[in-house]
Parts: C-alpha cells; structure tokens; sequence
C-alpha cells in the first residue's frame, strides 16, 4: 500500500494560480506555494518540513480524555487513519501553519488551543525506502514537528478526511487501531500519550 504524507488542497486564493492544478510558477498571492514541477524537484533535492496534529479533548482539569483521529479515503480509494498533517510554507511560521492545518483538515469551528511556545513532543522522520525509521512516505524525505494540540469546538472535517472518530487513550494506542494508521503513525499515536503519560 502506497503510503504518503498528506498535502493541503490549495487554499481557495490560490486556486488556478498554478498551485496544484498547473506547472507554471508559484502564484504571485503567495509566494511560498511551489508548482507541481517545482514541488518534484524540491523533494528530489531536499527533506520537506511539516507539522502534525494530535488533536484532543479535555476535561476540567486538562487530562486528555479522547485523541482525535481522521478516517481518509486515499486516490486508490483505500480508507485509512492518520492525523492532521501538512507542510510548512516558505516564509510562515511554525504556529501559522499549525493552524492553518488544523483548520483546514478539522474545520473552522474546531478552535484549538496552541501553546504559548509551540514545542513539538517528538520529531518524526518519514523516508521514502521503508524500514529506514518507524515513518515512511514512499514520495519523499520528510522532518515533520509533531504536537499535541487540544481542540474546544466542533471538529467538521474537510477536504480528503471522511471523518474524525474519537478514541480513548487507551484505545488509541491498540495494534488494531495501529493496524489501520498510515505510514507509521501508529507509532507517533504511541509517542503523544507517552509524552502525556497516557501510555499504559
């Protein structure tokens, strides 16, 4: 099964701009959005930074209680479960990305909580030759900054995510629940309520 890193659907200003659609250059809108051609031969050359998402939801007293995971239909119509991820753009910040891709996988609503010092709790390296680390995408070399990121509001997937279920910490961290996460982010579920010392 092909395994891959999501990319963010281009944002509504940059569509027909030659963002995803066409070859030609960046749009001049924004500067940090790379062609297709251009995106090829940087993954080529270059590991891609991005930023992933855990999102979860509290209680009172700020314990994690559930860990949101997204439920994808890949282009070859398999349904797997990953979190929200994306790449950092050229010129934007850790925390604006962050955001922007909570926001485009969970929705307008979801209203998350970022810290004050966004801090990943680990960084994953994905590879495009599996076994190189626990992470592979078959398209490039990726350093993705991974966070925990508590969400207040009413989580409404959009673009290629099908849905967000709900899991407890427990379940979130089972080999069947693993079996089902793409490119390894089993493993990066695990990390998260490690780091919250959630992992029993």
């Amino acid at each position: 099964m092909a395994v891959r890193t999501p990319d963010p659907d281009p944002e509504p200003d940059d569509e027909g701009l030659g963002a995803f659609g066409g070859s030609g250059p960046a749009p001049a809108a924004n500067p940090g959005w790379l062609s297709d051609i251009e995106l090829e031969e940087a993954r080529r050359r270059l590991p891609m930074l991005y930023v992933e998402a855990i999102p979860v939801r509290t209680d009172g007293s700020g314990q994690v209680t559930e860990i949101g995971i997204l439920l994808r239909s890949t282009p070859l119509g398999e349904i797997t479960r990953t979190i929200v991820s994306g790449r950092v753009r050229f010129g934007e910040t850790i925390r604006d990305a962050l955001f922007r891709h909570v926001e485009n996988d969970l929705g307008p609503m979801a209203f998350p909580l970022l810290p004050p010092q966004p801090l990943p709790f680990t960084v994953a390296e994905y590879f495009p030759i599996p076994g190189v680390s626990a992470y592979h995408d078959d398209r490039q070399h990726a350093v993705s900054l991974a966070y925990v990121v508590p969400v207040t509001g009413t989580c409404e997937p959009r673009q290629d995510a099908l849905e967000v279920t709900w899991f407890t910490p427990e379940a979130a961290a089972s080999d069947a629940v693993a079996a089902e996460m793409e490119g390894g982010r089993g493993t990066l579920i695990r990390h998260a309520l490690a780091s919250l010392g959630l992992l029993r």
